[in-house]
């Protein structure tokens, strides 16, 4: 085995303990969205820098560890929007946002439309159909992931 063989040997076992600490660290997201998350708590709870937990999640899914945890906290405000019975302000609180701009600037980066607007929209327009379509239907979508508009 030549030099470069070596190296990939040395190189796969870190490249899978990488990802199953990322892995890790995406399922806390999911679990804790709603609780004060931060890269560095993140990065301590898998004892390794922040910059490092930046990196490895980044590759291995193409996104940042807080932009990943703002869609999971969109994803959930859009529900209890949805429901109806808790204020946009209630709403920020519950998934874990402690800035009402904040929130609604990253909900409208999302989304499309304020928090507001899609409370008023969303009332009613996915009423009946399954959790499991309107999940899939209102999942938030970021701009450089949507699809270009055909000019009418």
């Amino acid at each position: 085995m030549g030099a470069a063989g070596t190296a990939e040997a040395v190189q796969q076992p870190q490249r899978l303990d990488d990802l199953t600490r990322m892995r890790r660290v995406r399922d806390r997201i999911d679990r804790e969205f709603a609780r004060p998350l931060d890269v560095a708590a993140l990065a301590r709870g898998e004892f390794i820098s922040a910059g490092h937990l930046s990196r490895q999640f980044r590759m291995a899914y193409g996104e940042s560890p807080y932009a990943y945890l703002m869609t999971r906290r969109i994803e959930r405000a859009m529900t209890l929007l949805r429901r109806g019975d808790l204020s946009v302000l209630e709403v920020c609180f519950a998934v874990g946002c402690s800035s009402l701009g904040t929130f609604s600037t990253r909900f409208t980066e999302l989304v499309g439309m304020p928090p507001a607007e899609y409370r008023r929209q969303a009332a009613g327009a996915l009423a009946g159909l399954p959790s499991c379509v309107v999940k899939q239907a209102a999942r938030p979508i970021r701009k450089h992931q949507r699809r270009p508009q055909k000019p009418q």
